[in-house]
């Protein structure tokens, strides 16, 4: 894991240089915009489904701690790590096809503790699932 870009670092350049992570790439994710006020992605319906062709609820899910995490992370600056410990989504409903979004906004910023809200929506901007995450920000152990 490399750590975190200077705070003047675009932070779309910042997050292509960190990178998703395997699961957000096998899932098709991909960033459209990154800052430490909004962050937003993207993700296919296809190949993240239930056997009964609906967005699975656990792929909402992904998108949006991975959207938290890494504006968590962002915000948490140099020498220092976030770490998801509270997430939680309400799925209010279903895309069966197309490209879902997923927009996070911080609600609280702090030194120790950040915590965002992420709304996924479809293409024709229904919410799809709102997800809340909490992160703990931590200090890197130096070597």
């Amino acid at each position: 894991m490399t750590d975190t870009a200077p705070t003047d670092e675009n932070g779309l350049v910042w997050a292509a240089r960190r990178g998703m992570g395997a699961l957000a790439e096998k899932m098709g994710m991909e960033f459209v915009e990154f800052s430490v006020d909004r962050a937003v992605a993207t993700m296919p319906v296809e190949g993240n489904t239930q056997p009964v062709g609906l967005m699975h609820g656990g792929a909402y899910v992904v998108l949006g701690e991975s959207l938290g995490s890494m504006a968590a992370n962002l915000h948490a600056g140099p020498g220092r790590l976030a770490v998801g410990i509270d997430i939680n989504a309400t799925h209010t409903r279903s895309a069966t096809s197309g490209v879902v979004t997923g927009v996070c906004t911080p609600v609280h910023l702090g030194r120790s503790m950040t915590v965002h809200e992420i709304a996924v929506s479809d293409e024709q901007g229904r919410r799809l699932s709102t997800i809340r995450i909490t992160n703990m920000i931590k200090d890197l152990p130096r070597d």
